[in-house]
């Protein structure tokens, strides 16, 4: 007599349970699974042509010497060593950390005053126009925006026609093209950009922070100071974090406004390392130069940006 060993079905199975002759279908979880997978597939498949291929084809390209039309030749780590040894290279990297003083840590400090004032005014007509005036930056494409400061900049701009008018024509010069006040003046661009964002970012955290505890604050007899480091300030914590970690990524990787105002100059006083990176792939053909240290540059935000998002999440 021949026996024969039914196999059960597998929950979540189609076909027939021998056994008990029943027709088993997929579990309604399973088929939504499916569906969920078809409709992230698209967005899988733009991240990863567009985002994740070409960062593993730069950090590949870094170990290359290569320029981009002839045969690529092995190089190692000559290309990452580079970064370090060329003094334009190292000095990019040098000038983007300066730039987080006018894109990150003047815009946040500035912004965090200009909310608090904001916030007194805001069922005014000042406080409306305020919101405004310092939001028309984030709406200007930053391209214009180093255009007309390179107007404003110019030896017959508005900031030398200014300082003539009161009698300070001494201290008029080209801003842009002085070795001295080049970076400071593209960093003050950034600072103007920035702030309209860290501003109304500070505010809608602000407008969160429960009113009786200004209330509280002002029985104990605080004024405007004690009344902003007691209760604002811890208050925005997380606000503080959001903006520090934008303007930051905006400082190390800042090239449009740049590229308008000075293209680097005068010199390399101005040099960055997206617009290294820019010269180094597209005008030098030093393609393995380029990614060396656009991976660099990746790594060198993600060192800056983690301990502040790490912060964000223990505060």
């Amino acid at each position: 007599m021949a026996i024969t060993d039914a196999v059960p079905s597998r929950a979540g199975q189609s076909g027939p349970d021998e056994r008990s002759g029943i027709r088993r279908y997929p579990s309604r979880r399973g088929r939504a699974n499916w569906a969920a997978l078809l409709w992230v597939l698209p967005a899988l498949i733009a991240y990863g042509t567009f985002e994740l291929y070409p960062l593993v084809q730069t950090i590949r390209f870094s170990f290359y010497d290569w320029d981009g039309v002839g045969p690529a030749t092995w190089a190692g780590l000559d290309n990452y060593a580079g970064v370090f040894t060329n003094s334009e290279q190292f000095a990019s990297i040098e000038h983007a950390f300066i730039l987080i003083i006018f894109f990150s840590v003047l815009p946040v400090a500035l912004g965090l005053v200009a909310a608090s004032i904001i916030r007194e005014a805001r069922a005014g007509v000042l406080g409306t126009l305020g919101r405004v005036v310092l939001f028309i930056p984030q709406v200007l494409p930053l391209a214009a925006a180093g255009i007309i400061w390179t107007w404003i900049y110019a030896k017959d701009g508005l900031i030398n026609g200014f300082l003539t008018a009161i009698g300070l024509g001494k201290l008029a010069t080209d801003w842009l093209a002085n070795f001295s006040t080049a970076l400071p003046a593209v960093g003050l661009i950034g600072c103007w950009v920035s702030l309209g964002f860290c501003t109304v970012l500070l505010l809608s955290g602000i407008s969160k922070i429960d009113p009786t505890l200004y209330e509280a604050v002002r029985l104990d007899g605080a004024g405007r100071y004690q009344e902003f480091r007691a209760v604002t300030l811890p208050g925005l914590r997380r606000e503080i974090v959001v903006a520090a970690s934008v303007t930051v990524i905006a400082a190390l990787s800042s090239f449009d406004v740049i590229y308008v105002a000075t293209n680097g100059g005068p010199g390399y006083q101005t040099i960055v390392p997206g617009l290294e990176i820019y010269h180094l792939t597209f005008t030098s053909q030093q393609v393995g130069a380029g990614s060396a240290l656009a991976v660099l540059l990746t790594l060198l935000i993600l060192v800056v940006i983690l301990p502040l998002q790490r912060l964000a999440r223990e505060s």
